[in-house]
C-alpha cells in the first residue's frame, strides 16, 4: 500500500496536536501553544468565509 507524502493530512495533523501530552510544556509554551492555535482557527474561518461568498457567487451566476 502507497503512503500519501502529501504535505498536509488533516486527520493525522488534528491527531497529533489533540494527543500531545501536555505535562512537559511550561506556562509560557502553553500560551504560545494557545496563541498558535487561535491563529490558525481564525485562519480557517477566514477560509471558510471565502469559500462560502464563492459557493454564493457561483450559485447566483448559474441560477436559473
Amino acid at each position: 500500500m502507497e503512503q500519501d507524502d502529501s504535505p498536509f493530512r488533516l486527520p493525522d495533523a488534528l491527531a497529533a496536536v489533540t494527543k500531545q501530552d501536555l505535562d512537559p510544556l511550561s506556562v509560557a509554551e502553553l500560551e504560545a501553544r494557545i496563541a498558535a492555535l487561535e491563529g490558525e482557527i481564525a485562519r480557517t474561518r477566514r477560509h471558510m468565509e471565502r469559500a462560502a461568498t464563492h459557493r454564493a457567487s457561483a450559485d447566483a451566476l448559474f441560477k436559473r
